[in-house]
């Protein structure tokens, strides 16, 4: 039976010869042991050369652009002996995949197995995605996704309990110099560049091996006789933007190597993190506003002119716009980096939050509850109140707490920055509240 995607057409006598296939087609691999970068999945004892032992599982793959994807699930169809279909999540519609999951059927009917490649299956609504099941568990397909995001965020929880998650590395430099290398066998000839613009070129891919092969079959198209240097190559190329997907999976992890930078006390990383942001077109206020959330998480109360110091470089940043303002963020960060370290109070705060949910029904002590009507007078509120200012030293130790609840401890100060100040505060009160029997 005729597949669904077979062309089947041959050209005509007459047709002129066919252009030669791009570089990244010519150089595609012919086995999995000629993939690059993947050791880890495919070497000897690599987790995907392992599970070919067995029979072979649906599969998500998860990784950026380039690293192999499409040309892994090529492969693991012709090793395991199965018809590849592809589609592509973006174009493929209801009536699409229903065509595709017969023409599956009546292969399987016949004897043959399909491998069902899916590209960008994360764009697949939930529907979509649940459509999928039935024909995985009864073995009419094996599916292998291919995904740029997170699919713990993007994938139902149907779809990777059936499936076996793999991720994929972006490629290395050492990995570029390899497929560098193959380039210049095919071509026949090496690229016209010195040393450093060769590395250039490299970098500009951003760890991309098919924007590598486009590259590359760019400056050999030059036909260029002398080497070309690094600023030639960059005014003829134009540099490739950073990646960076403001909605997508690396916005998360950039803000987190951000985050942690800075939690870390490293101020070089944390400010080659904020320019990868910037570089990439992040907004410069959701930077600020996670930049002032380091300070009340991480600083806190070590350092309490950190949250201050980051509203005022917003406020810099507000008045001068980009890109001159963002020196304050810059700043900011710096800061925050080399300020001393305590979460005491956001722990402290979390922890009080947790016992008020669990004891919200329980009222006030009477004593320190105001009493406007005689009523309320009656019923003891404001019986027993002392006034702290009355009191010697300005504390009277009375209790805060609903009655009958065990006093809790939540903030403990570190032995950091302000905070030792603090602590040697909280240190007398609590003296002092066990001295006068009311702790």
């Amino acid at each position: 039976m005729a597949d669904l995607f077979d062309t089947g057409a041959a050209a005509p006598a007459d047709q002129p010869p066919a252009r030669p296939a791009p570089l990244a087609d010519r150089l595609r691999p012919a086995s999995l042991q000629e993939v690059v970068g993947q050791g880890h999945l495919l070497g000897p004892d690599g987790a995907l050369t392992v599970m070919l032992r067995g029979a072979l599982p649906s599969l998500i793959l998860w990784g950026p652009p380039g690293v192999g994807k499409t040309t892994i699930a090529r492969l693991l169809a012709d090793h395991v002996g199965l018809h590849f279909v592809q589609i592509s999540a973006i174009f493929t519609g209801v009536a699409d995949l229903r065509k595709v999951f017969d023409t599956a059927r009546n292969r399987r009917a016949n004897g043959t197995g399909t491998l069902l490649f899916v590209d960008e299956i994360h764009r697949f609504n939930k529907a979509q995605q649940d459509s999928f099941l039935p024909h995985m568990e009864d073995g009419t397909i094996t599916l292998v996704g291919a995904t740029t995001e997170n699919p713990s965020f993007e994938l139902n929880a149907a779809v990777m309990s059936r499936a076996q998650v793999l991720v994929l590395q972006r490629l290395t430099l050492r990995d570029m110099e390899l497929l560098t290398q193959r380039a210049e066998k095919d071509l026949g000839a090496k690229l016209p560049l010195d040393g450093p613009a060769r590395e250039a070129l490299q970098e500009m891919a951003d760890g991309d091996g098919r924007a590598l092969l486009n590259l590359i079959e760019q400056v050999a198209g030059w036909g260029a006789t002398q080497k070309v240097d690094t600023d030639t190559l960059v005014k003829r190329l134009q540099r490739r933007a950073a990646q960076y997907d403001k909605s997508g999976d690396s916005h998360y992890n950039l803000i987190s190597a951000l985050h942690k930078s800075v939690r870390g006390s490293d101020p070089d990383a944390a400010l080659y993190w904020l320019g990868r942001m910037l570089k990439g077109g992040e907004d410069p206020r959701y930077l600020m506003r996670r930049i002032t959330r380091m300070a009340v998480e991480d600083i806190g109360l070590a350092d309490p002119q950190a949250q201050a110091f980051c509203l005022q470089a917003w406020e810099t940043y507000e008045r001068l716009g980009s890109p001159e303002g963002e020196q304050s963020l810059g700043n900011a960060v710096v800061y925050l980096a080399l300020a001393p370290k305590s979460n005491a109070g956001y722990v402290a705060f979390k922890a009080a939050m947790k016992q008020a949910g669990e004891t919200g029904s329980e009222p006030p002590p009477k004593h320190i509850l105001n009493a406007p009507t005689k009523l309320m007078k009656d019923q003891g509120y404001g019986t027993g109140y002392a006034y702290d200012h009355d009191a010697q030293d300005g504390f009277s130790g009375q209790n805060y707490f609903p009655d009958g609840m065990k006093r809790p401890v939540y903030y403990v100060p570190v032995e950091r920055g302000f905070e030792r100040e603090l602590g040697r505060r909280l240190d007398w009160f609590v003296e002092q509240r066990a001295k006068r029997g009311k702790a």
